[in-house]
């Protein structure tokens, strides 16, 4: 059973930001969100609904965000 997508989209970026928190990369916490919350987002309107594919997958997002800006 998967969780309700609220919870999913929490729990996903719960895992992605404590990550990017304890690797030292998130220097703009609102920034850092809205990117995160963003790739999940799309993500999910894409079908994706596995919790770390999710996490990861945003920071991977947040990674690139930061390399191109």
């Amino acid at each position: 059973m998967t969780e309700p997508l609220p919870i999913l989209v929490e729990n996903s970026l719960q895992i992605a930001w404590d990550f990017l928190d304890a690797s030292g990369e998130i220097e703009d916490p609102q920034q850092t969100a809205e990117v995160l919350l963003g790739a999940i987002k799309t993500l999910l309107l894409r079908g994706e609904n596995r919790r770390l594919m999710l996490s990861n997958r945003a920071i991977d997002a947040f990674r690139e965000f930061k390399e191109t800006a």
